[in-house]
């Protein structure tokens, strides 16, 4: 990514285990295989659930009680995992995790997640990843609550807070706040004895199921979570879902998970010998004005998530060698050596490459730039000698890889192009003969209201430039971008918003309202 380091909201993650285990290990490694998608802070949430004392089944009134109240510990602070979650531990056998990029609210511990929040006599702890966009008017609507913190989190919370107070069921108040929420939001939430995991109608985000060998189970954004604490993947949460998890039964070596069957008029709780897992499914052709077309967010899939990870049934890796070879197959330039920008155009590179050697082209790859893998987080530092003494220390080029050599240099995407323009000099002044520059997504011109910190048109070097234009001002003796049909094929559905790149929006606010 190139220009700025583009951010993404968050990453989240929840688990259900059985009661004598702890969860705070498990959550803390699942966080940190999600430390790419938020670097600024990170916190865990639990509570200790005694499943012989526990009754959540009221089949007469559909309401939610407990033989006792449940205590929810938080911990958190800012930074990476490792530097935020040191030395601390909190028990549990349910618990939610959360690592934070800010795109709205302030960085800060104050805003990092989860929150807690008070829910009549009850209490719940949240973690969203996502954007609303129709803060505002929730907050207007909310004018009695007390907001802790700048974050739109927070409001979606006292939001569901404040339908728990009319109707006394939290599901139910989760699907009337579904309702009224404009934008992006995956959301885990500890409430009781349950983990309910919640996916907006569009899907813009990715969420993820798993299990392991014990029955436990887990969500995450990523399946690389999953994998990080040796759980199997199950499905997806799909598009405008509640999926819950609740340990309702104390077994001899495992315990009984169920949750919410959609259509039963009762939501009756059902058990089985077997694990089980359900979820209440909201209807998507209910449920919005625009018919809830599903989003996907293409970034997703071209730069967000990790390489190792598959979201919504599609392996990322696959996805981003298949957008190199395509974008070979539209734009190839005679030259000697492919080299990817590391780490975003290291796969598309690879794809490029294998491209070439499959249609004859004498043409190889390399990693003609080495980044230090010590380096730390990329921050957007305040002056232009900063940022030039950061890409110094972040990448390094290969002097032997790159002299009297021409170039097909790949990345993910370009913002502002100031750094491939730096990059483009770094590798003239090691020699390079040529530099053709070969960009896996298309020309990136308008601002992202969905999570992604891409906030103005003005940061965006393609919004007022040709790519003639851009080519010229980066320096660079060519420049191609992938085609949006390219990207569309790479990724395999049309189920995209790239509103990013065409400015076409997936949500029009007047109309997104959300109604039964």
């Amino acid at each position: 990514m190139n220009g700025r380091k583009v951010k993404e909201a968050c990453g989240i993650f929840g688990i259900a285990a059985k009661e004598s285990t702890n969860v705070y290990g498990k959550i803390y490694y699942g966080l940190f295989a999600l430390q790419h998608r938020g670097q600024e802070s990170a916190g865990i949430a639990t509570s200790k659930i005694d499943t012989d004392n526990t009754n959540n089944r009221d089949n007469t009134n559909n309401r939610d009680n407990t033989n006792k109240s449940i205590k929810i510990e938080i911990v958190k602070d800012m930074g990476i995992v490792p530097e935020a979650l040191r030395s601390k531990f909190i028990e549990g056998n349910i618990g939610i995790g959360h690592v934070r990029y800010s795109t709205t609210g302030s960085s800060s511990v104050e805003n990092s997640q989860p929150i807690q929040i008070k829910c009549g006599e009850e209490i719940f702890a949240i973690a969203h990843n996502g954007n609303i966009i129709n803060t505002e008017e929730i907050r207007q609507k909310l004018k009695g609550a007390t907001f802790l913190t700048t974050t739109d989190s927070e409001v979606i919370a006292n939001l569901i807070a404040h339908n728990y107070a009319i109707n006394k069921n939290f599901l139910e108040s989760i699907k009337l706040s579904m309702n009224e929420i404009v934008g992006s939001y995956c959301l885990v939430i500890l409430y009781k004895n349950k983990v309910i995991a919640v996916r907006d109608p569009k899907g813009f985000r990715p969420l993820v199921i798993g299990k392991n060998e014990e029955g436990e189970i887990c969500i995450a954004s990523e399946t690389c979570a999953l994998d990080a604490i040796g759980f199997s993947y199950i499905r997806d949460v799909e598009p405008g879902e509640i999926f819950v998890v609740e340990c309702i039964s104390k077994k001899e070596n495992h315990i009984t998970f169920s949750g919410f069957e959609n259509n039963t008029q009762n939501q009756n709780y059902s058990q089985n010998d077997n694990n089980k897992i359900s979820s209440l499914k909201i209807s998507s052709s209910t449920y919005s004005l625009l018919k809830d077309k599903i989003s996907y967010c293409m970034f997703e899939y071209v730069y967000f998530a990790r390489a190792d990870s598959a979201i919504n049934g599609a392996s990322i890796y696959q996805i981003r060698k298949d957008l190199g070879k395509i974008l070979a197959s539209e734009s190839y330039v005679d030259a000697d050596i492919v080299i990817p920008v590391p780490d975003s155009g290291i796969t598309a590179a690879i794809g490029y490459a294998e491209w070439c050697i499959e249609n004859h082209k004498r043409i190889g790859y390399s990693e003609g730039l080495m980044k230090n893998r010590y380096s730390g987080r990329t921050f957007i530092l305040p002056n232009q000698a900063d940022r030039e003494k950061e890409l110094c220390t972040k990448l390094n080029p290969i002097k032997t890889e790159i002299e009297g050599k021409r170039i097909i240099l790949i990345d993910d995407s370009i913002v502002r192009g100031t750094t491939i323009k730096r990059i483009i000099k770094i590798l003239r002044d090691k020699g390079a003969k040529e530099v053709h520059i070969r960009v896996s997504c298309p020309p990136i011109k308008f601002p992202c209201k969905f999570g992604i910190d891409m906030q103005t048109a003005k940061e965006f070097i393609a919004s007022d430039n040709s790519v003639d234009e851009i080519a010229a001002l980066i320096g660079a003796d060519s420049l191609q971008y992938i085609s949006m049909e390219g990207l569309v094929r790479a990724i395999g559905t049309k189920n995209l918003c790239d509103a990013c790149l065409t400015g076409i929006s997936p949500v029009i606010e007047k109309q997104m309202k959300l109604s039964e």
